[in-house]
């Protein structure tokens, strides 16, 4: 089991954590809000927060999500954010929801970077990539952006509208977008018989698809993941998987991956966190990738 965190990057950087909050950078502002992970004392005092932060999440009484930001003058509703490295640029648009998130996962980035170094193995002209749970889409902003022919999944309108804007933004085309929720989705992929060279999950927790179906992580993960194992190509593939769920084990996953690709592949599984600036590490998911290339 290993640990693994993004290298730091010029708009993203976690400031400071605790108090079951964290304080973030994202572009040139700072951002105060929930996380249920931070257990531990603030390192800066409550009164440094508040200066610093260009905008506060407070929860609604009675939900563990929903809320409201408090935003200081100069604060805009919408900004960008990007990310780039020598082999990725990409652009994404960030907005203050009434859900804590903004737009993006920065302790993903690793995953980023998995994709298009993978995807530059894979001795196809476009490899294919289905991308489930999709959310606003920088994982298949990232395949795209490497070549890939790019099939994008998320029940919810709205965060597929925004997906595009972000492809737009970062200057990329054709992605295909497909409302519907992900479960159904595999399982008619399936009666097709249609494969995939990489297959990317972020499932929640919890969800609703867009006729109503429910879906429950600890229900539905194990039926989703039998049927990716006949959705993956039996060579030139890879597989990502991120759960952040509390008090869902790496081990959980290691079992289930195990149990339907094999014992025979070389996985990687374990935990995403990101240090803030003194140094306390922020756990961030669970997750499991592997692929049929060595390097």
């Amino acid at each position: 089991m290993i640990l693994l965190s993004p290298e730091q990057h010029t708009d993203y950087e976690l400031i400071d954590t605790g108090g079951f909050e964290k304080l973030e950078r994202f572009g040139p502002y700072i951002l105060s809000r929930p996380e249920p992970q931070a257990i531990w004392d603030k390192s800066l005092s409550e009164a440094e927060w508040e200066k610093r932060s260009n905008a506060i999440f407070k929860r609604d009484k009675n939900s563990q999500e929903k809320g409201q930001w408090i935003a200081k003058d100069g604060m805009p509703d919408k900004w960008v954010f990007q990310y780039r490295t020598n082999t990725l640029h990409l652009r994404s648009k960030l907005a203050l929801s009434s859900f804590k998130h903004v737009g993006v996962f920065p302790e993903q980035a690793t995953n980023w970077d998995y994709i298009a170094k993978k995807l530059k193995q894979i001795p196809e002209t476009k490899p294919s990539v289905l991308n489930l749970f999709a959310y606003t889409g920088i994982a298949s902003l990232a395949a795209k952006a490497s070549g890939a022919d790019v099939t994008h999944v998320d029940s919810v309108k709205q965060v597929i509208s925004w997906s595009r804007e972000n492809m737009e933004l970062s200057g990329l085309d054709n992605i295909r977008w497909v409302v519907e929720d992900a479960l159904k989705f595999v399982q008619r992929e399936v009666r097709r018989g249609n494969q995939y060279n990489g297959i990317i999950l972020d499932p929640p927790a919890y969800g609703r698809g867009p006729d109503g179906e429910k879906w429950l992580l600890e229900e539905s993960l194990n039926e989703i993941l039998k049927l990716c194992a006949l959705l993956l190509k039996k060579e030139n593939f890879f597989f990502i998987i991120n759960l952040y769920s509390l008090g869902f084990s790496a081990l959980i996953v290691e079992n289930l991956i195990k149990a339907h690709f094999g014992t025979q592949i070389h996985h990687e599984f374990g935990e995403l966190f990101i240090p803030d600036s003194f140094g306390k590490n922020l756990p961030l998911g669970v997750f499991s990738r592997f692929s049929d290339q060595n390097v």
